[in-house]
């Protein structure tokens, strides 16, 4: 009988439950409420890779740098290494949470974290316009000398100061590819693009060479269901429906949709937010473009639910 496999994308904020709850032990146990519903896939007969986001980690990791560099005169962490960082961090967490949850039920299979870079274009138009905030706020003679010795792109941000933007170029390829899949071959959990992956561009010479910038985690977990032939694309967010018109009186949540439908939405413009729903609607169609056969939008709680028809958002070619 063939596997059944699926690329499980979750949120970098779903290890976060508010701002009270932000050490690594409350998103320990934030990644342990989520792998146990991971845990109910495996058990159900999936072969999983997880991707996961890592913005607000990220964050932290830079904040800490700032105040060490500021306060000990110690160095700055790279963008990029602070993504990969993140995605040691948070591997550890999901893997461990996992393996014990497994351990528990019975369920011999092997988890491990692949460190994982995603090659981007350097000319991607994104980086002639860098949108994404990353760090701290500066004030206006920290931010010009950021910008005229460390070449930052820095912006205003409503008046409560100056903080550096990065690109947010597309994916194009996950350069760890052969290695997931052989592992995902052999029946073992992968976590795998953290954060969209670690962002290098090749230097012309066929090396690869970290690069400032961000990719967003649906858009890497997307591209890596396509190129695993992944059955399902399951992606864990906030809410355990899509919705049109959301947060007006016509409100209509969704049980399924088609890519030409999803497409129709996304093109009015007003249904699905560009910061949050939007992407993980693109990325979906991409995948269905793509040869994928289905995907999936809910909250972690209702994962299990989802795959037995009960509720979540079906997304179908």
């Amino acid at each position: 009988m063939k596997k059944k496999i699926a690329v499980v994308a979750i949120g970098g904020n779903s290890l976060i439950k508010d701002k009270n709850h932000q050490t690594v032990e409350d998103q320990y146990l934030a990644a342990k409420e989520t792998t146990f519903h991971i845990a109910d896939m495996i058990e159900a007969g999936w072969d999983v890779a997880i991707g996961h986001g890592n913005g607000p980690q990220v964050g932290f990791i830079l904040r800490r740098s700032e105040i060490a560099a500021r306060v000990e005169g110690m160095h700055e962490v790279p963008l990029d290494v602070c993504g990969a960082d993140s995605q040691g961090a948070i591997g550890y967490a999901l893997q461990q949470t996992l393996q014990n949850e497994l351990h528990r039920r019975g369920i011999q299979k092997n988890v491990a974290t692949v460190i994982t870079q995603v090659l981007v274009n350097r000319n991607d138009k994104a980086f002639q316009t860098p949108s994404k905030p990353i760090g701290g706020f500066m004030d206006e003679a920290d931010a010009k000398r950021r910008e005229a010795e460390m070449g930052w792109n820095i912006v205003e941000d409503a008046g409560r100061g100056w903080r550096r933007v990065v690109a947010s170029p597309l994916p194009e390829e996950v350069v760890e590819l052969d290695s997931v899949r052989t592992l995902v071959d052999a029946g073992v959990v992968v976590i795998t693009v953290g954060g969209g992956g670690i962002p290098v561009v090749d230097d012309g010479s066929g090396n690869y060479v970290g690069t400032a910038a961000v990719i967003d985690k649906d858009y890497a977990s997307s591209l890596l269901a396509s190129k695993i032939n992944a059955d399902l694309f399951l992606i864990s967010t906030a809410v355990e429906k899509v919705a049109i018109n959301f947060g007006k009186p016509e409100q209509k949540w969704l049980d399924r949709m088609t890519a030409a439908e999803a497409r129709a939405y996304l093109a009015e413009g007003t249904h699905f937010a560009k910061g949050s729903m939007a992407p993980k609607i693109q990325a979906i169609l991409w995948y269905l473009d793509n040869g994928g056969k289905q995907a999936l939008i809910t909250n972690p709680e209702n994962i299990g639910r989802a795959l037995r028809g009960e509720t979540g958002t079906l997304i179908v070619p």
